[in-house]
Order: C-alpha cells, then structure tokens, then sequence
C-alpha cells in the first residue's frame, strides 16, 4: 500500500524525472534494434534471499510508461524470496519494456535491500516492546521510498521531514544556549504558530536526562550511551516520556539496547548502509 507521504502527484512526478534523466531524448539502442509493434513478456527473476519491496511501484513506472502493459504478480512488496523467484511477469511493448527495466531495478533492488535488512533487525528484537525506527539518513530526493521500504520490512517510519515534529539535537542545544532555552523557544514558536507537534530533545548524559525530564518533552532520545547507561537514564525518567535510544546500534548489539526496556531505537544505517538484493528483468518470449 502506498505510504500517505507519496500521494498520488508526487509517485507520478517521480517516476515520469526519473524516466526522463534515463532516456534523454529517448531510447536510441531499442528504437534502432526493435521494431515499434514487438510485444514481449519478462519475468522480475530474484536471483538473491530476501524480502521484496518495489512491487507496487514497478507497476506504476510500467504502466506509466506504458498504460496498457499487462502485469501478473506472483509475490508481493513484503514476501520472502530466494533465487529463481519469479516476482511478477509484463506483458507489452518490447520497447516500453526496456524503457521501464533500469527505473524498475534499481527502486526495487534498493528498496529491498533495505526491506531486507529492517526485517533481519526486527527479528533480532523480537519478544521486546521496541519499535524500529528509521531516520532521515536517506538519498536525496529518494526518502519516500526508502523510508516506503523500511514499512514493508516491519520497520516504523521516524519524521518525514523537518516540519513534522520538532527534534533538538545538539546543534539545536548549542546555538539556543541550553536545554531550558530551548525548550522555552520551542513552546513559545508552537504556541505563537498554532502548530501542534510532539516534542522530542537529545540527550547526551545523566545532567542532561535529569534536566529534559523536568521539562516534560513528549520523547527523550538517549544518543550514543551503552545499555548500562541507559538502563540508568530510564531509572530517572520514569513514565515521565518515550524514551529512544539512537547511535551506535548495530545487529551485534540491537539486542541489548532492546532489552533495556526502550520504546524505540533509531537506526540510520538502515537507509544508509544496506546492500540492494539482487534482481534481473529478462525477456523471456515475443512476438511480432
């Protein structure tokens, strides 16, 4: 299903940049080789172990390429494969095929390589009350789809984008002067603005827990602390707020930090460090 922040606009605007940076001024090797009538089906071939994710996109880039392409899916965004997989067959123009096969491949392989990865994390926490959130550690321009991907792979969506909650880090902490201050500047922007966001604030030690907790922010992230540390933190806090742990967490140590008794850790390298499934489009009969 198609995530609320990718309405139906921005997937479309997407796809038909996108088609227009691949072909240029068109397909000039396919235009030259094969003839404007040549209808063909190809098969998405798995040719790597994990989750799928791009189904539903491909369809969209095929069909905008070309409306009338016929697609039978076999898997869909969320199941697990192996190779000799067959995902889904198109059935088309043998030009508008090709036209879509580089788009198709490369959101998929990327999106299911992260899909992939957040389900191996998800799984290594299983049994604990955590939720696996992403972050805004995404490609430029792509984050609606990797961040689309991480859903598929049981993973929860962070913020979008900056103006969907307000999150002082320590950039924030320095240029406002302290904790207190900012705070106070950021209740005073909502207020003034009639904004209603949930407050999350950054913390780096104990002091900094014990003053964050005084001000009632809706999250505390806890960054770069080991499961000791934050075992201490949580002792302070209470049921005061949510409480994130963020930075550092790897599948060595997900677990731990899972077991603290966290609400949700943070992974960047989930949108930043996955390595893409392997996935071929193959021509597999046509006609004239």
């Amino acid at each position: 299903m198609i995530p609320s922040y990718l309405d139906g606009t921005a997937l479309q605007t997407f796809i038909r940049s996108a088609l227009q940076e691949d072909q240029g001024e068109g397909d000039f090797t396919s235009l030259a080789t094969i003839d404007k009538d040549q209808i063909s089906t190809a098969e998405l071939l798995v040719k790597s172990k994990g989750i799928i994710a791009g189904v539903e996109l491909a369809a969209h880039i095929l069909h905008q390429c070309d409306e009338s392409i016929k697609i039978f899916i076999n898997l869909n965004d969320g199941a697990q494969v192996a190779p000799g997989d067959i995902v889904f067959t198109a059935t088309g123009s043998t030009q508008q095929l090709l036209l879509a096969e580089r788009l198709l491949l490369n959101c998929m392989q990327r999106m299911s390589g992260i899909a992939t990865y957040t389900s191996r994390l998800c799984q290594l926490v299983e049994g604990t009350n955590v939720k696996l959130l992403d972050t805004r550690k995404t490609t430029p321009l792509f984050r609606a789809f990797e961040k689309w991907a991480v859903q598929i792979g049981g993973g929860v969506n962070h913020r979008f984008n900056l103006s969907e909650q307000i999150l002082i880090k320590d950039n924030h902490l320095t240029a406002a002067g302290s904790i207190g201050e900012a705070i106070r500047r950021t209740r005073n922007f909502l207020s003034s603005n009639k904004k209603n966001l949930s407050v999350e604030i950054e913390v780096q030690n104990l002091e900094q827990v014990k003053e964050a907790v005084a001000l009632s922010p809706d999250v505390i992230m806890l960054d770069n602390m080991s499961p000791d540390q934050i075992k201490a933190c949580l002792k302070l806090i209470g049921n005061a707020c949510k409480v994130e742990a963020s930075g550092g967490i790897n599948e060595e140590n997900i677990r731990s930090y899972a077991e603290t008794g966290v609400d949700f850790i943070s992974v960047g390298s989930l949108t930043h460090s996955y390595r893409s499934l392997d996935l071929s489009l193959k021509l597999r009969r046509s006609q004239v």
